[in-house]
């Protein structure tokens, strides 16, 4: 099939590229690049594009006849959510309206959307199951949550049939070595973790040692990004054989605390890893776990790789790709 990838040179963009091109698919990346790694996807073709812009939208879609289309365009930092909710709002649901209509009108008839596990909030049951009420704690969770409930009324109104995948912490790095998480500047604990290990910062800071966890920091569900991908192929699948939309939770169903993750890096770089401590984020809820089983039943999916090996993939591709020379390309 030919698919449609929005955000697709992006860190997990990149690894379902690389799954949908392994399963014999021809995917068809659109990206602004704002985030994103033009190399990361040099296998396919890149059409350079915002997802808001509706006249390059619509003549990448005249261009080409899409069988499906997989979004995974958005911004998706909580703290600059909690400053500037207007950016996440444009980009992540006024985008996905100009999305989803030209798909519409384009005659494409699904879509899978990258979610997150931010539409719940602080959970009031853990593992969360997609059924948990709904209540964001941040204008990026808020921002995911509008967008599938409006294609949720797509479905029934348009038959425009959609899954939304709910990650929890995307980590890790392609076994190949040559995609991993390239950000800057760098928010995610891993690879900052990492960069530590490697004297690229002086310390890691945690934020918040006062959450009610057995060890005071936030308790998170690990997922490795290969692993992610394989759940996009599975819903591309699903979609493609007719199914229905839904949404499915992408976790481990495991969950470990920040000094956790920090003593796992320790353990497999044998490096030491300085920490400092500060004071919680707005919006950040003290455990996010996922219940997958939904995923497993109906997806044919579940995480194969554990913490331990997401962090050894992440370091092995930090160690082979120094900050500096990516800062070059």
């Amino acid at each position: 099939m030919r698919v449609l990838v929005t955000g697709g040179a992006g860190y997990i963009g990149s690894h379902v590229v690389r799954a949908l091109l392994e399963a014999g698919h021809v995917p068809i990346v659109y990206d602004n690049l704002s985030t994103g790694h033009a190399e990361a996807v040099k296998e396919c073709e890149l059409v350079e594009g915002d997802v808001r812009d509706r006249e390059r939208l619509s003549a990448t879609l005249r261009q080409y006849r899409f069988d499906g289309a997989v979004h995974l365009a958005a911004l998706s930092l909580v703290g600059v959510s909690m400053r500037e909710p207007s950016q996440y709002f444009d980009n992540n649901v006024a985008g996905g309206l100009v999305l989803s209509d030209a798909l519409i009108a384009a005659d494409v008839p699904w879509l899978v959307l990258s979610s997150t596990a931010a539409v719940y909030g602080d959970p009031e049951v853990t593992p969360i199951p997609e059924k948990h009420r709904m209540l964001p704690t941040n204008p990026y969770g808020e921002s995911k949550l509008a967008l599938e409930r409006v294609l949720g009324w797509y479905e029934k109104a348009y038959g425009f049939r959609s899954i939304a995948l709910r990650y929890f912490n995307a980590a890790g790095a392609h076994p190949k070595g040559d995609i991993g998480e390239d950000h800057n500047p760098e928010t995610h604990l891993i690879p900052i973790v990492l960069q530590a290990a490697l004297r690229k910062r002086e310390f890691i800071e945690v934020y918040g040692t006062d959450y009610p966890t057995p060890d005071g920091t936030a308790i998170r569900d690990y997922v490795h990004v290969v692993d992610l991908a394989a759940a996009h192929l599975a819903a591309v699948k699903r979609l493609a054989g007719g199914a229905s939309g839904g949404a499915y939770n992408l976790g481990s169903q495991q969950g470990y605390s920040v000094l956790e993750v920090i003593e796992t890096a320790r353990r497999v770089t044998g490096r030491p890893v300085e920490v400092r401590y500060g004071a919680r984020r707005p919006g950040d809820p003290p455990v996010l776990v996922a219940a997958a089983t939904r995923a497993q039943a109906e997806l044919g999916w579940k995480p194969e790789r554990t913490l331990d090996g997401i962090v050894e993939s992440a370091w092995r591709w930090h160690v082979a790709h120094p900050a500096e020379e990516r800062e070059q390309v």
